[in-house]
């Protein structure tokens, strides 16, 4: 991001100069329009984007704090031109531009000058792409609510000559089928007739910009147009904003200079994945494990099913693969330490047949109810606006802490320092050995809690269709997930003859019981790891602490069961105090941010999440091979939507690693692929730009990515090329698919 000034009216790059302006020509008073703008004076040959800017690039954002009583509404963005750049299309603006804003005032101003802040941030593209931005500040006299603020009219009303406009009887319909989407418009501007037109969806990644439309004018401002889809299509809108305008305009042309229609959209869409990043590349990646090519698939390709067969059979094919996942989810590494203790319960009820049959069917509704009321919230929280994948609880120090915490408590426990018998009541113990059943329950819960952080092969796809479904058929989905997760064991727990094979309990356990807490505490320190990443070294610290107290306390409460009662009670009492400051003091160290976070390496990782200062890898968009470390290991810079677009516009590859500290596959493939010197070897000489994504704690521009990826958690590992679809690879990596994947790179 290149620096600006602070507090200016105005800020200056080398490629823009940007102002911050009002228009009032009726003064600040309640009821009359006033204005505000922010002006772009864009050096030759530089250009900044629309509100859809088309094959790359982003819109211009404003964030806005004013005083109590003024509302700044959104942008009223003019008619953006076409500009091409390579094989790309893109919407935008070129020279002096302003962006008008309403500016509504909602009581009455108080006599006393005024402060108008605002944070601006551009994408400003020429053959490359830099992320700009600034902070304004402009201050009004006291008065204003009275007076005219009318210094820049002549620039206002020429910005309000550039907008679209309702035209009087001007209508659009849109009827979409396999080859494309077929446009009607009728009563357009008569002076249009027989020109050229373009046309701007305000909605990115529906119709591809670089594809001209097969366009006619019939009589009476009729105009019709074949469109093709975008490449990158996930959406099946009911309705598309368009504006649509003439491809060259005429220098003192009447207005309007273009035309603001909504489309009713019938007919079917073809299936989103026919020309999206999920679609054929992508699932062939996924589903085979081929490393498949970067040639996206033709514009509007499409199957033969209506689309209420085509939702259906969507359905069943992700349920199928959640299955699936959930079968595999049991081979992943997070899930080892607790499906430990669960073959420890087989092996204890494995000659009670009543016993097994119902530990299995109770681990089974445990891990079903959990993953629907996980999924239940996730959903929740995505329709109230919430940017959020799957994993999210992770994202939060805190469930990690308590994690961490709990599997604690659990080793110690295998360990033999204490029974929970002894640490809760008495009526509690009893109600416990008479439903033994809450055990195996209990334990599905903790399974799907510790498995959240993996995602297995076949559950990256699935649970990203189920993010755009409605909420029943994604909880439907989810529930499959559990279902194959807890299907072996219910299996084993309904087939007698396979769990008699169990050796028969005896002190055999003892020693099983005592080895299966290695898992446990292995995990744990895996969990301050995470922590250490998420929130530093001193909540990692802290948290350490607090697990040595807990320790303490846990033996000392246990020694305090053979002392007289207000021993006992003292000494308890004593423990509950010393274990409550230590909580209180951890847990502020949990809310805060590490130290410098882009500058942080991942241990153990090979890599970070950017470099410091002076450190080779720090630039975004440069080719692999230009730049790292002497060692010669890859450079990853960090990601970002600016540093993507940037590096997409200069014509490079990019390969995403889309990870987080917590995602145990995503560490896995880290070691056993993407570190390999013949890997890193095969990046650096194909020219491609490394980033990654660290999704360890909560970013919503990663996950509005992954969720246009087709996918709701990590890994994902995506080859970008500009006006292509991304190619996803599979979840588990291997050396041989990558460098298949880098193979199919064109030279």
């Amino acid at each position: 991001m290149v620096p600006a000034a602070q507090g200016a009216a105005s800020v200056s790059t080398d490629q823009v100069k940007a102002e911050l302006l009002v228009h009032a020509p009726e003064g600040l008073r309640p009821g009359v329009q006033a204005w505000l703008g922010l002006k772009l004076v864009h050096k030759k040959g530089w250009h900044t984007y629309w509100l859809n800017p088309g094959d790359s690039g982003l819109p211009t954002q404003l964030q806005w704090s004013l005083p109590p009583g003024l509302k700044a509404g959104e942008i009223a963005w003019p008619v953006p031109h076409r500009l091409p750049i390579g094989p790309l299309m893109n919407h935008g603006y070129e020279g002096t531009l302003l962006l008008p804003v309403p500016l509504t005032v909602e009581q009455a101003l108080p006599e006393q000058p005024l402060t108008i802040a605002l944070r601006a941030d551009w994408l400003v593209c020429e053959n490359v792409c830099i992320p700009e931005g600034g902070d304004f500040s402009l201050k009004l006299p006291a008065g204003v609510g009275r007076a005219a603020w009318v210094r820049d009219a002549a620039l206002f009303e020429k910005a309000f000559a550039q907008q679209p406009v309702s035209w009087p009887g001007a209508r659009a319909a849109a009827r979409a089928d396999a080859q494309g989407l077929q446009l009607d418009l009728q009563g357009l501007p008569p002076q249009w007739q027989g020109r050229r037109l373009s046309v701007f969806p305000t909605a990115a990644h529906v119709l591809s910009p670089s594809v001209e439309p097969q366009a006619a004018w019939g009589a009476a401002g009729a105009w019709s147009a074949r469109m093709a889809y975008s490449p990158q299509r996930l959406d099946q809108p009911s309705e598309l904003g368009l504006v649509v305008a003439p491809a060259e305009a005429l220098s003192g042309e009447a207005p309007p200079a273009g035309v603001a229609l909504v489309a009713a959209v019938t007919g079917a869409w073809p299936a989103a994945d026919a020309g999206g990043p999920s679609g054929a590349a992508g699932a062939t990646a996924q589903g085979t494990g081929a490393a498949g090519g970067l040639g996206g698939p033709e514009p509007g390709r499409a199957g033969g099913m209506g689309p209420v067969d085509g939702a259906a059979a969507a359905w069943w094919a992700s349920a199928l693969l959640a299955f699936l996942g959930g079968l595999i989810l049991n081979l992943m590494p997070c899930v080892f330490p607790v499906l430990s203790l669960k073959v420890f319960g087989f092996a204890a009820d494995a000659h009670d047949r009543r016993a097994l049959a119902l530990g299995g069917m109770s681990y089974t509704v445990g891990v079903v109810l959990s993953f629907a009321a996980l999924a239940g919230l996730l959903l929740a929280l995505r329709a109230s606006g919430e940017q959020l994948g799957w994993g999210f609880q992770l994202q939060s120090p805190v469930f990690v802490a308590a994690l961490a915490l709990l599997f604690t408590l659990m080793g110690l426990n295998l360990l033999g320092l204490f029974e929970f018998n002894m640490m809760v009541p008495g009526s509690w113990a009893s109600a416990k050995a008479r439903h033994p059943a809450v055990d195996h329950f209990l334990t599905g819960v903790l399974a799907v809690l510790v498995a959240s952080p993996c995602t297995a092969p076949f559950m990256g796809a699935s649970l990203g269709v189920a993010m755009t479904m409605p909420p029943a058929s994604a909880l439907g989905i989810f529930v499959a997930l559990g279902l194959g997760m807890a299907a072996p064991y219910l299996l084993l727990s309904l087939m007698p003859a396979w769990a008699a094979r169990l050796p028969r309990p005896g002190a055999w356990m003892l020693k099983v019981k005592h080895a299966m807490a290695l898992p446990l505490l292995a995990t744990v320190v895996w969990l301050l790891w995470v922590l250490g990443h998420q929130a530093g070294i001193d909540a990692a610290a802290g948290l350490l602490g607090l697990m040595l107290l807990l320790a303490f306390a846990i033996g000392a409460w246990s020694w305090a069961a053979v002392w007289g009662p207000a021993a006992r009670l003292l000494t308890r009492s004593a423990l509950a105090l010393v274990l409550a400051a230590g909580a209180a003091w951890t847990l502020p160290l949990l809310q805060t941010l590490p130290s410098a976070p882009g500058a942080t390496n991942l241990p153990g990782t090979g890599y970070g999440m950017g470099a410091g200062p002076g450190e080779a890898g720090s630039t975004p968009g440069a080719p692999l091979g230009s730049q790292g470390p002497a060692s010669g290991s890859a450079p990853w810079a960090p990601w970002s939507p600016q540093a993507l677009a940037e590096a997409l516009a200069q014509g490079q590859t990019v390969f995403v690693d889309y990870t987080a500290a917590w995602c145990v596959t995503c560490q896995v493939n880290k070691r056993s692929t993407l570190r390999r010197s013949e890997v890193e070897q095969a990046l650096r000489d194909r020219g491609v730009v490394t980033m990654q994504a660290d999704w360890t704690r909560r970013d919503e521009a990663i996950t509005r990515e992954l969720g246009r990826l087709g996918r709701s958690g990590v890994p994902v590992y995506a080859f970008y090329r500009a006006g292509q679809d991304p190619v996803l690879l599979p979840e588990v990596l291997t050396p041989a698919l990558m460098l298949q994947a880098l193979e199919s790179l064109p030279k």
